[in-house]
């Protein structure tokens, strides 16, 4: 009988490159599903493909998670949404499956409009036409703090306005 050798027998599956769209890289290990449901992604209805990778080894964090999506590419709202879940992200945008573009997400100072506060007694949760304001008081962990109420919010995603 013979030996088999290391990887022999095991099936491989791989990710395949995307030809235009994006690429989310160096999102903390375990918050790529996060991503992807703020970004309502996968979208039927659009019918892009999405491709996540989660908790993979990385030389520069231990592990973390990668979001491909092909044909689509993200608005200033998405970026500062991405910023807040995972402040330490990149960006690489694909054209013609070559890389044209890298940049990390830059997290704001001041989130509007984006999250809702935790305080239900806020008047930005009241019937009052008042828009959620926020300070970011803190990058790592991210913590936000209401300019009504000063409530200080650090399960971000929670609050998420979709």
């Amino acid at each position: 009988m013979r030996k088999k050798e290391a990887g022999e027998g095991k099936r491989t599956l791989k990710v395949t490159p995307i030809k235009n769209g994006i690429v989310i890289d160096h999102i903390d290990a375990g918050k790529g599903m996060i991503v992807l449901n703020i970004l309502g992604l996968p979208d039927i209805e659009h019918g892009s493909v999405v491709s996540a990778v989660m908790n993979v080894p990385s030389k520069h964090v231990g592990r973390k998670d990668i979001i491909k999506i092909e044909d689509k590419m993200l608005d200033r709202q998405e970026l500062n949404i991405i910023s807040l879940i995972a402040p330490d992200a990149t960006i690489n945008v694909i054209k013609d499956t070559e890389l044209v573009k890298k940049y990390r997400v830059h997290l704001p100072s001041r989130v509007k409009g984006i999250v809702r506060c935790g305080n239900p007694n806020c008047i930005t949760n009241q019937k009052e036409p008042v828009e959620p304001s926020f300070k970011v008081v803190s990058r790592d962990p991210v913590v936000l703090r209401c300019d009504y109420c000063e409530r200080k919010l650090t399960d971000i995603a929670k609050y998420i306005i979709h």
